[in-house]
C-alpha cells in the first residue's frame, strides 16, 4: 500500500498531505475535517478534486496545514489533493487541469509601504 505525499500552496498557507487508499477519512492537523473547517463551503473546496474525478470516499487523507487563514488553507489543501490524484492515476490530470486545481494561484497581499496607511491608501491630505 503506497502513501502519496504532496504539497499545495495558496497565499501564505502551505498544505502537506499524505494520501493512501482507504475508507475516505479526512483529517486536518489531527482533527476531523468537520471540526477544523466548520463551514460547509471550506469542506466542499477541500473535497472538490475528489468529487470531480469521482473517487470521493476511496482515499484516507491526512492534511497538515500551516499559515494564512481558513480559506487559503482550504485552497492549499485542494491543490495538494489534486496533485496527489494525478500521481495515483495520470488519467485524472486533464479534468483537474481544466478546472484549475493544479495551478498555483500567485495572488498575494501587497506589502504596506512607508508613509502610507495601508499598501495604497494614503493619510488624509490637509491643504491648510
Amino acid at each position: 500500500m503506497e502513501i502519496i505525499n504532496t504539497i499545495g500552496r495558496r497565499k501564505t498557507s502551505v498544505a502537506r498531505i499524505y494520501m493512501k487508499p482507504g475508507k475516505g477519512e479526512i483529517t486536518v492537523n489531527n482533527r476531523s475535517i468537520d471540526v477544523y473547517f466548520p463551514f460547509d463551503l471550506h469542506q466542499i473546496v477541500v473535497k472538490q478534486p475528489l468529487a470531480l474525478v469521482g473517487v470521493d470516499g476511496s482515499y484516507d487523507i491526512n492534511i497538515n496545514v500551516d499559515g494564512g487563514g481558513i480559506k487559503g488553507q482550504a485552497e492549499a489543501a485542494r491543490m495538494a489533493i489534486a496533485r496527489a490524484l494525478c500521481e495515483f492515476d495520470i488519467e485524472h490530470r486533464p479534468a483537474l487541469k481544466k478546472e484549475g486545481f493544479l495551478t498555483r494561484d500567485p495572488r498575494m497581499v501587497e506589502r504596506k509601504k512607508p508613509g502610507r496607511r495601508k499598501a495604497r491608501k494614503k493619510f488624509q491630505f490637509s491643504k491648510r
